[in-house]
């Protein structure tokens, strides 16, 4: 399971670090031919995923590493650490395109400003359809191992497709007869860059500071464990989010007349059933009360 992981996360990855150097490589050259800013801020947020993905790349890695003396729970919290990487990596690539551009906006030279070429609105139009492709298939792919840091990475195409559209409707604007247009888009491209990063950041550190589950997700393993023979009721239900992983804490209720054997085979009836239909639960720590004396 953990090859699997791994070795889809790598092709994925790979396939975006190829896929944003051409990308990058194409869209600079296309803003510095047709004297687009909007087109060169774009290709520097496409530059951005590169490393932005090789940090995921990184996290996914040292995520998967076995339980060891130093870390017996895993190391599935070095998948949070990587999105938050990102996150801050997104957060300052954007706060620098809309510096640059709001300066550039506040000296207002604009009469100085050179009305963008056709090919830096091809570049923009092949920028959006092959980012929109990438989130797709790092979203899928994500869904698939359920993995955090590759979901955030997925988020970083679209905030890049999202930032290309910002880039065409302000080159054809400044083709149009509105040259600050161009550079009005570099400040669009960084309001949506930085909604990316703080989505990419909320979600990482929701995960790092124990974030119970879903109430529908607890719903489900209540019921699960009200299914098995010989549990009267659940008394208590504490669930914590661990990386991708989840942690359970239950209190279950049963005949206080069985023997302590038979409360034994109930909580290990009722532990094996959990892990058994939900596998994102890592460890499940089950406590039995006898009925009518629980706290």
């Amino acid at each position: 399971m953990e090859n699997h992981f791994k070795e889809v996360a790598t092709r994925v990855s790979l396939v975006s670090i190829v896929a944003n150097i051409f990308l990058s490589l194409f869209k600079l050259l296309a803003g510095m031919i047709a004297h687009s800013g909007a087109m060169i801020s774009d290709a520097i947020h496409s530059a951005s995923d590169v490393f932005s993905t090789i940090v995921v790349m990184v996290g996914i890695k040292l995520s998967s590493k076995e339980s060891d003396k130093e870390h017996p729970y895993g190391h599935e919290r070095m998948e949070c650490v990587a999105a938050i990487v990102l996150a801050t990596i997104l957060a300052a690539t954007g706060l620098g395109i809309g510096f640059a551009a709001v300066k550039k906006i506040a000296g207002g030279e604009f009469d100085n400003l050179v009305i963008p070429g056709t090919l830096a609105l091809a570049a923009a139009v092949i920028s959006i359809i092959v980012k929109e492709a990438m989130f797709w298939y790092t979203k899928i792919n994500a869904k698939r191992i359920d993995s955090g840091a590759l979901m955030a990475d997925a988020w970083h195409h679209r905030s890049d497709a999202l930032s290309s559209v910002g880039a065409l409707i302000g080159i054809a604007g400044a083709r149009m007869g509105v040259p600050v247009l161009d550079t009005v888009a570099s400040v669009v491209i960084c309001v949506f860059i930085e909604k990316a990063a703080y989505e990419i950041f909320k979600d990482a550190v929701d995960k790092m500071v124990d974030k119970a589950c879903e109430e529908g997700v607890e719903a489900d393993l209540k019921k699960c464990a009200l299914a098995q023979e010989g549990v009267l009721g659940v008394d208590l239900l504490r669930t914590r989010t661990f990386g991708n992983k989840i942690y359970v804490d239950i209190e279950i209720s049963a005949d206080g007349s069985e023997s302590l054997r038979v409360a034994h085979d109930i909580a290990e009836q009722v532990h094996d059933a959990i892990e058994r239909e939900f596998p994102k639960v890592k460890h499940i720590m089950v406590h039995v009360n006898p009925s009518g004396l629980a706290d």
